[in-house]
């Protein structure tokens, strides 16, 4: 009984051995599977084409203003804004790597025999169940017959080994064993590109924001205010960051961006930027650009001098510099800042790009931000229309600048000003755009240029509308002259009809020309001579404006008032500034900022990456190169040759060959080979004779 219950207690041991140990076989069965190594690598490669497709480590107002919040939501929690350092891409990697790695190591044995032996156990009825088989009768000894083979085999490149078994002697020949070694190197070359994949990953940096040892900084802070717990070490692993130098700067930091924030990283050198050069095509789109840089680093005897451009890019100390873009450096500006309230004076200005100004002209209190500065601005040219592809169908308009104008409440309106005057149907304006959202165009007010190509004669007449007692003289004189033309003497009526005048240009003023017109038809309406009293209306109301321009020229011209005659170009400026006036009441601004002077500084935009596993990656793709075209190119092929006795004395030779992977181009091999040997057996036979 005893005996019976302790042979129970080990046949029960033995089947759970057996269980834990069928266990462990099917996990590494699964593991080095070929479904599941297919199965990664289709994930790996619908990841890649997600990263290629969606643009990675963009700021997260981009991506929400692109899909909408929910998809926003949706990708985030996916991380496919950074989907080669994502969890599951890291986590994806590394299984790769895992069952890859099982699968090498359980087939390792089973190639290594299939290139390092013979195969030299075979039967005869085996060979001659091969389709590439054929026999003779030798009346030589086996071992000459044997010396004729093997010299055969060895022509054509076989390498042979010969073993006797019993009577027979067998002659095994192999050439093509490298493909074997093709499944070794390609398989092995996924291992090696993953591994540098994960390292290039940045595993630490996702490790310790596991850990909570940095924090990633969400606040447009200068350099020096960042705290320490968002900056990252030197050489601390791969990145991919930017950084944007003004000429005559340097840095030795870059910005890595990381989801809605960025971290610093420092780097071991100082990149200084000595130049920036930029060419432009004729239609002022950029040709080409570089920059001059100068790397120091204490472990340099001398630094570094050279120029990166696009495509071509500097490498020190295992980080590569990237031409990447370009952008104003922070231009020097000086403005005039016009008032358009009526009151107080002109002011001068200076700033730069970049730089945030109080103003405050006018009685109108606002912050002046200066966005950008663009020193070419080329249009076509209407002139050389009929001239298709002319050089000089392209004109520069020259300089302009952005800037916001930001009030106390924080609402903000941009606005978009060219420096020169721009010629529009032969005539010549100064343009000052306003928009109150990024994403609409710019309406242009245009402000027509004086004989001396300036905007000073408008901005006088502007200010004379509102200095009261010019308007209520011009329009005095406008009234008595309009109605001494229509025959009527009557001073009361004069007097009425300037006071109307006035009220048309304050209104004019505060609203434009749509709303006087507006408040005109309101006033006649229901008259039997309304159209005449509109008409009679606004002949006041230009007549007057007409006075307040003639007054502006004489001053300017020292003629008086009386005497002063104007032409059809300076007719043609009074439609215009009239136009203008009316659209300066929709410009929504207390001030026309005007561009006066600038130093141009611009700025380079660089990329610095540091992949420490990209020459891992870069061993493996070659180990696939090689291990491909063993595979494709590099057929193995096995012949053997039986020799057996007879009792005459002669030999009996049969020779047989397979291969598997390209038969028909074996078969002429074989062929020739056996033809060969067959040539050989009978001048030697001859020769014996």
């Amino acid at each position: 009984m005893a005996q019976t219950a302790a042979s129970l207690t080990a046949g029960q041991t033995s089947a759970r051995g057996e269980n834990r140990k069928g266990l462990g076989a099917i996990w590494l069965e699964f593991l080095g599977s070929m479904n599941l190594a297919i199965s990664l690598l289709v994930v790996v490669s619908i990841a890649s084409v997600i990263g290629t497709v969606l643009p990675q480590n963009q700021a997260y107002t981009d991506y929400l203003i692109q899909f909408g919040p929910f998809w926003f939501e949706v990708f985030r929690a996916l991380n496919l804004y950074d989907v080669y350092s994502a969890w599951w891409f890291m986590a994806i990697m590394g299984f790769l790597v895992l069952s890859t790695s099982v699968c090498v190591s359980r087939h390792t044995p089973a190639v290594w025999r299939e290139i390092t032996r013979y195969r030299t156990h075979v039967r005869e009825q085996s060979l001659r169940a091969l389709s590439q088989h054929r026999a003779w009768q030798s009346a030589d000894d086996p071992a000459r017959v044997g010396e004729v083979a093997e010299a055969a085999f060895a022509g054509h490149g076989f390498r042979v080994r010969q073993e006797t078994r019993g009577q027979a002697t067998i002659i095994a020949g192999m050439k093509g064993r490298a493909t074997r070694l093709g499944y070794l190197f390609t398989h092995l070359a996924v291992v090696i590109i993953a591994i540098g994949a994960l390292a290039d990953g940045n595993i630490n940096l996702k490790i310790k924001e596991m850990l909570g040892e940095f924090v990633i900084e969400t606040r447009d802070l200068p350099v020096s205010q960042i705290p320490q717990q968002s900056w990252l070490p030197a050489e601390s692993g791969s990145f991919r960051a930017n950084v944007t130098i003004p000429e005559g700067s340097f840095t030795n930091v870059a910005f890595l961006q990381v989801r809605d924030g960025y971290l610093v990283q420092s780097l071991p050198f100082r990149i200084d930027v000595e130049d920036f050069h930029i060419d432009h095509y004729p239609n002022g789109m950029p040709k080409s650009y570089s920059s001059d840089l100068v790397i120091r680093d204490p472990a340099l005897d001398e630094p570094i001098r050279e120029t990166i451009s696009v495509n071509h890019p500097l490498t020190y100390r295992g980080h590569t510099i990237y031409q990447a873009s370009f952008t104003d450096g922070g231009t020097k500006l000086n403005l005039t800042a016009h008032p358009l309230t009526g009151r107080g004076q002109a002011q001068s200005i200076a700033t730069h790009v970049f730089e945030d100004t109080r103003l405050n002209v006018a009685g109108a209190s606002r912050t002046l931000e200066v966005d950008d500065f663009q020193f070419f601005n080329v249009n076509r040219d209407p002139r050389a229309v009929e001239r298709v592809g002319a050089a000089d169908e392209f004109t520069n308009v020259g300089p302009s600048f952005n800037y916001t104008l930001r009030d106390d409440a924080g609402q903000a309106q941009a606005f978009h000003s060219y420096m020169a005057p721009v010629e529009i149907d032969g005539h010549w304006y100064y343009l000052h755009g306003t928009r109150s959202a990024p994403d609409q165009p710019f309406e242009y007010l245009h402000i027509p240029a004086d004989d001396s190509a300036s905007m000073a004669t408008f901005m006088r007449f502007y200010q004379a509308l509102h200095d009261r007692s010019r308007v209520d003289a011009a329009s005095t004189r406008a009234s008595e002259r309009m109605l001494r033309q229509m025959g009527i003497a009557n001073p009361d009526l004069g007097v009425r009809v300037a006071a109307t005048a006035n009220e048309m240009v304050t209104t004019l003023l505060d609203d434009g020309f749509g709303e006087v017109n507006a408040q005109l038809e309101a006033r006649v309406a229901g008259s039997a001579r309304s159209a005449m009293l509109l008409d009679f209306s606004r002949a006041v109301l230009q007549g007057t404006l007409f006075e307040i321009y003639r007054e502006i020229k004489a001053e300017q011209t020292g003629v008086g008032l009386d005497r002063i005659q104007l032409n059809s170009d300076q007719q043609r400026f009074f439609e215009d500034a009239m136009n203008a006036v009316s659209a300066v009441a929709d410009y929504g601004a207390p001030v026309l900022l005007e561009l006066d002077h600038f130093n141009h500084r611009q700025a380079t935009g660089l990329q610095i990456t540091r992949a420490p596993g990209k020459n891992v990656v870069y061993a493996g793709c070659a180990l696939l190169v090689v291990g491909v075209f063993l595979l494709f190119y590099v057929s193995q092929r096995r012949v053997w040759a039986m020799l057996s006795p007879r009792s005459d004395g002669g030999t009996d030779l049969l020779v047989a060959g397979t291969n598997q992977r390209r038969p028909e181009l074996f078969e002429a091999e074989f062929t020739t080979l056996t033809d060969a040997l067959d040539k050989h057996l009978r001048q030697h036979n001859e020769g014996s004779k």
